[in-house]
């Protein structure tokens, strides 16, 4: 179902419920080139929210001001109230990039955040064991990032980052690399995964139907400097529907906005 057309993302809350995240006026330059300008956005707790717009309309720098990795020229952002003035420890960042250590077999590379944080080994194994059943990487524990295939070491690199219970997670094109096939088992395994936990969930794609299959919600961009043009409520409707027919109403919506916003840019 679509929105009528806002351009803020915040939604109507009672008094006891607070964003995971908010952006309130948040503008943000980049080498004197304005990347993004008076975003207000809400991203509710247990939410998963898709950015789309076109490439290099300020998508990642959205996700780098949710991680604390910067901050805004002007506007505040805040998590769970409070300005996010440092890195974010409770959010967990995935990127296209797996990131892993060649040298280290599966096990050993998603210990890693708790050996950084000096974590008994005894215990950082215990939870890496846990965390490999939860991403179906048993037998595979001593096997290294180069024996592995994509979609496993993509698993990997998911372990690793839930592995400290991140309560947000951010996602910039963390399956762009995959095949149609892989990419659409862990698109499911993700969705699996954050709902057990609990999980809230900011993404960023430029795959239409990634977005309408796993977010509740997609935030759309124009192009830069990148401004909230609209805000779209995915019904369960639409997830099953992209799966079997990539051009219903939704989708080339979608589309459409992304094509004009596009023209904008070049």
């Amino acid at each position: 179902m679509l929105a009528d057309a806002p351009t803020t993302a915040k939604r109507d809350r009672t008094a006891r419920e607070q964003p995971t995240l908010e952006f309130h006026s948040v503008s943000r330059t980049l080498a004197s080139l304005p990347v993004l300008q008076s975003i207000e956005l809400e991203v509710e707790c247990g939410s998963f929210v898709a950015l789309v717009g076109p490439s290099g309309c300020g998508k990642t720098t959205l996700l780098n001001l949710a991680a604390g990795l910067a901050q805004p020229d002007e506007g505040v952002v805040l998590y769970n109230g409070v300005p996010l003035l440092k890195p974010n420890t409770n959010a967990g960042y995935l990127t296209q990039d797996d990131a892993l250590l060649p040298w280290r077999d599966v096990l050993s590379n998603i210990a890693l955040p708790l050996e950084v944080k000096k974590v008994d080994k005894a215990v950082r194994t215990k939870a890496a064991r846990r965390i490999i059943q939860k991403v179906g990487l048993v037998g595979f524990e001593h096997h290294r990032p180069a024996q592995l295939s994509g979609g496993m070491r993509k698993r990997v690199s998911l372990a690793r980052t839930l592995i400290y219970q991140p309560a947000t997670l951010l996602l910039d094109e963390p399956f762009g690399a995959l095949d149609a096939q892989t990419r659409m088992l862990m698109q499911n395994e993700l969705l699996e995964l954050t709902r057990e936990l609990g999980l809230t969930v900011l993404l960023v794609t430029h795959d239409i139907g990634e977005a309408i299959a796993m977010a509740d919600r997609i935030i759309l961009l124009t192009a830069r400097p990148a401004r909230i043009v609209e805000v779209v409520d995915v019904s369960e409707a639409d997830k099953r529907d992209i799966r079997e027919e990539r051009e219903h109403t939704l989708f080339s919506h979608i589309w459409n906005h992304l094509a004009e916003q596009s023209q904008i840019r070049g």
